[in-house]
């Protein structure tokens, strides 16, 4: 007997399955319906100006010039070499000012108005490198901080005088031309001293053309559209981060008085991103960055992660290079997602507005010319369905064979990563492809392309022992493995009577600081995994002031006046006094500007004359520590604040102190 239960049960079980039919059919629907784009070669569209990264705003690419050779210049062909790797066409790097500008500082090439010296640091090596592989790519400059000698601060004369100095040098002393210049980074914008940079680069002779303002926002188009004398100055309008939610690359978006100016718009700085996990990211924001902002290049911080992973943002580049004693770098998804553009498109090619636009399932796809050639970059990073597309090219654009790469960035199996798929051969031009989620695809009429073969290393422990009394390098130059966090840690010539060379503190003046409190000069080095070991080294700290050798040093965290050191200090006066503490960052939210805490656990007075050498040592062995001077041991004692890792040098009161014949022995 069938009861009213029963037929109630009934229906609701027919209405349950008539829905799910109907939710099946609809997702059947999304993932089989077709779209058609039309590309007509005839339509317009802004210059692409390219694919960047930038060397600077930090130690960034410091410990990349201390590789094997091997893998040195494989990891300069995977940035720089065409139609290989991320084959970047904009290399941005700082002009430093030996001040901190997130991981480390940037030499300065006048640290007082009558010092000249434009062969210090690692960027002219950089730049150089950039160019022996790709003669086409682009050099751009900018500061983050500058020397403190300048009369009238950063938006002085003297700046402008110390930068024509620097991009005529360029050329002078390296045959480099430095084809863009921003301002002060992401510090904001003086029309008045933009006016006078511009008139002092004609007067030079100099084709430098200005970029304003590499902040984070679009309020100086505003000021560019109404200033005729300013907007003269400015050929560019750059912005950092123009996308709304980094993590997403979505919400790309510029002003529009940004894009009535008739100027190319830049993300100047754009990334700060995993070299691994950041792919997805890059990937939607150069297509929606043009499709919402009408932006035509995005400069990538940094171009790579080639700094120690103690220091802030560790690992934010397009590739990992942290570990030069061993050789052993990293190519993550982040080198592929910028390969799918900046293979398949070069400076002056054509975006074709028509043909760039959103797919029907959260999706994005920009089209770019040159001739009758052409690209297409698809993407589906946040697609749920599969989607057949048809295009139409038409209007001269070649109508024979298409090429097709592809990612798969949802999969953890590098071999999906930039895959040559089969080619396509379409029936008067059109072609149709069905696009999966998760996924990048570039369809092209050009060839050439390439992926490239790493030859890597296995990760290892820096081997100990390890020592270096400098006398093998040239004066000016960074000795192996020094990383310098701010100041100037370079080689001289001794003092105190000694012969040969040391490594010297060469900043004598607090510089302008980007957004840092500045601390004094500090350098790190070393294997974050050491754990035990002895390292001593020889101290020249003049006649006042001090010096401080560091150990066990894990973190150097930051906030936006602080930077600490935690691990363990001995810090020696001149005067003989010393202390041996353990540093650590504020327990507070770092967003308070605190400044770091030090937890004394010895101190003490010696006999001691600071014009003379002496020789400060520290030893770990587990939780037992011990401190000496001059082979003296001033304390003994157990502590376990810190397991492992680099050892630093801190210099007081911007001063010339020296170090020699440092040995860190296991």
């Amino acid at each position: 007997m069938i009861t009213n239960n029963m037929k109630k049960l009934a229906y609701a079980r027919l209405w349950i399955a008539i829905v799910l039919c109907f939710t099946l059919s609809t997702r059947l629907v999304a993932q089989t319906a077709e779209t058609i784009i039309n590309i007509n070669g005839n339509d317009k569209g802004r210059v692409f100006d390219g694919i960047g990264g930038v060397s600077g705003g930090g130690g960034t690419s410091r410990l990349l010039i201390d590789y094997p050779l091997q893998q040195q210049n494989q990891i300069l062909d995977f940035l720089f070499k065409p139609n290989f790797g991320a084959s970047l066409h904009i290399l941005k790097v700082e002009i430093g000012g030996d001040v901190n500008t997130t991981n480390g500082a940037e030499a300065s090439h006048m640290r007082t108005p009558g010092d000249q010296n434009y062969n210090r640091g690692y960027e002219w090596w950089l730049m150089k490198q950039a160019k022996l592989r790709n003669p086409q790519i682009k050099l751009y400059a900018l500061e983050w901080g500058a020397p403190g000698w300048f009369k009238g601060g950063f938006w002085s004369d003297d700046n402008i005088s110390y930068i024509i100095n620097w991009l005529k040098h360029a050329k002078i002393d390296h045959g480099l031309t430095i084809d863009y210049l921003g301002g002060w980074n992401e510090r904001g914008y003086n029309k008045e001293w933009y006016r006078k940079l511009k008139a002092a680069l004609d007067k030079n002779g100099l084709q430098t053309m200005i970029v304003a303002d590499d902040g984070g926002g679009w309020s100086v188009a505003k000021d560019l559209a109404t200033d005729s004398a300013f907007s003269s100055a400015v050929s560019i309008v750059g912005q950092h981060y123009p996308c709304s939610d980094n993590g997403k690359g979505t919400g790309c978006a510029s002003s529009t008085e940004a894009q009535n100016l008739n100027k190319p718009l830049w993300a100047s700085e754009h990334g700060t991103n995993n070299y691994n996990e950041g792919a997805t990211a890059i990937t939607r924001s150069y297509n929606r960055g043009y499709i919402e902002g009408k932006m035509t290049a995005y400069i990538n911080w940094a171009v790579i992660a080639a700094w120690y992973s103690t220091l802030p943002h560790a690992g934010e580049g397009l590739m990992l290079a942290d570990e030069p004693w061993s050789g052993r770098f990293t190519i993550g998804k982040s080198i592929w997602a910028v390969a799918h553009t900046a293979q398949f498109a070069k400076p002056g090619w054509q975006y074709i507005d028509n043909a760039c636009g959103y797919l029907k399932d959260n999706g994005t796809y920009v089209t770019l010319k040159n001739g009758a050639d052409y690209s297409i970059i698809a993407e589906t990073m946040d697609a749920n369905y599969s989607q057949t597309i048809t295009f139409k090219p038409v209007g001269g654009l070649f109508n024979g064979t298409i090429h097709v790469w592809h990612t798969h960035f949802n999969s953890t199996d590098e071999k999906d990563y930039f895959v040559k798929q089969q080619d396509i051969n379409p029936l008067n031009g059109v072609f149709t492809i069905t696009l999966e989620p998760g996924n990048i695809y570039t369809f092209t009429t050009t060839t050439g392309q390439h992926k490239g073969v790493v030859m890597q290393r296995p990760e290892a422990v820096f081997k100990l022992p390890y020592a270096d009394n400098f006398n093998e390098y040239a004066n000016d130059a960074i000795p192996k493995y020094f990383s310098t966090l701010n100041g100037a840690f370079e080689i001289a010539d001794a003092g105190g009577g000694r012969k040969g060379k040391c490594l010297q503190q060469q900043a004598i003046q607090a510089p302008i600081p980007w957004l840092n409190k500045p601390m004094e000069p500090f350098t790190v080095m070393g294997d974050p995994k050491w754990e035990n070991y002895k390292v001593s080294i020889d101290v020249l700290i003049g006649k006042s002031g001090s010096v401080e050798l560091l150990g066990r040093i894990n973190q150097q965290p930051m906030n936006w006046q602080y930077i600490s050191a935690r691990g363990y200090h001995l810090k020696v006066q001149s005067s003989g006094t010393w202390v041996f503490y353990y540093q650590k960052s504020d327990p507070k939210d770092s967003a308070v500007n605190m400044p770091p805490v030090n937890k004394i656990l010895a101190s003490g007075s010696l006999n001691f004359r600071g014009n003379k050498w002496h020789n400060l040592a520290l030893s770990f062995r587990d939780n037992h520590i011990e401190v000496f001077v001059d082979k003296k041991r001033l304390a003994s004692l157990n502590d376990n604040q810190s397991s492992g890792g680099q050892i630093g040098l801190y210099v007081s009161s911007w001063r010339k102190a020296q170090f020699d014949n440092l040995l860190i022995k296991p």
